[in-house]
């Protein structure tokens, strides 16, 4: 089981890879702090653990991890934003 501030910095991680995606691709779009917490930790897990493995530094709190967290909020939010406005337009 991992120590409890382990699950803390997980969190403030995926928050900045959150905000980071939203600076780099999502600005425009309007989205909600709960969606960019969401994508930032989904990024963070899938890029966060991708790229500590490739770097070789397993699973531990580094920043090839938070390098990779991320990209992967970057990728997650370039995908997501499309998708969400698609499904806004359709709905409405």
């Amino acid at each position: 089981m991992l120590p409890p501030m382990i699950f803390l910095a997980i969190i403030v991680i995926g928050m900045v890879a959150g905000w980071i995606a939203n600076r780099v691709v999502g600005a425009r779009r309007g989205f909600t702090p709960l969606e960019l917490l969401l994508v930032g930790l989904a990024g963070s897990v899938v890029g966060g653990t991708l790229f500590s493995v490739l770097l070789g530094e397993g699973f531990e709190l580094r920043p090839g991890g938070f390098i990779g967290a991320s990209i992967g909020a970057i990728l997650l939010l370039a995908v997501y934003g499309p998708v969400r406005d698609r499904m806004g337009k359709t709905a409405s």
